[in-house]
C-alpha cells in the first residue's frame, strides 16, 4: 500500500509540470507491480481543485472517473484521525503542515502505511510518524 499526496497526481496530469516524467513514471511502476495506491479524502478534493484550476472540469472530471473506476482505492477519514490531524498540525506549527499533509500522516500510521507518493520533502521528512523512524517518499529521485 502507498499513501497519495496531492502533487504527484496533479504533476502526473499535465505535461508541462517540472516532475511530469518521474510522476508518470511511478504510477505506470505501482500499477504494474499491483500495488494498492491508496487516496485519502482530503487529497482528493485538494486534487480536484488544482486540475480544475489549472486544466479545467474536463481535467477534474477525468480525473473523478478515474477513481470512480479503481486507478485509486478512496480512504475515508475517522474521528481518530481528525483528533491525531489536530495534534500534528499543532504539534508541527512552525512547518504550517496544513490539514491535508497531516491528513496523510494520520493515515498512514493507522494503516501501518511506511511509504508515501509526494513532492513535498519538507513536510514529509520533518515529521516523525508514530508508526515508523521515517517515511519512504516516493518517487525517490526529483
Amino acid at each position: 500500500m502507498i499513501l497519495f499526496d496531492t502533487a504527484p497526481i496533479v504533476a502526473a496530469a499535465f505535461r508541462s509540470e517540472e516532475h511530469y516524467e518521474v510522476c508518470t513514471d511511478l504510477f505506470t511502476g505501482l500499477r504494474l507491480a499491483g500495488r494498492r495506491l491508496l487516496l485519502p479524502a482530503t487529497v482528493a478534493a485538494e486534487v480536484g481543485f488544482m486540475l480544475d484550476r489549472l486544466g479545467g472540469p474536463v481535467r477534474e472530471a477525468g480525473f473523478l472517473a478515474g477513481v470512480a473506476e479503481g486507478a485509486f482505492e478512496s480512504v475515508d477519514l475517522t474521528k481518530a484521525d481528525y483528533a491525531r490531524m489536530a495534534e500534528l498540525v499543532s504539534q508541527y506549527d512552525d512547518l504550517r503542515l496544513g490539514t491535508t499533509d497531516a491528513s496523510v500522516i494520520a493515515l498512514a500510521e493507522r494503516l501501518g502505511v511506511a511509504e508515501i507518493a509526494t513532492l513535498d520533502r519538507r513536510h514529509f521528512t520533518a515529521v516523525r510518524p508514530r508508526h515508523v523512524e521515517a517515511f519512504t517518499l516516493l518517487p525517490e529521485r526529483l
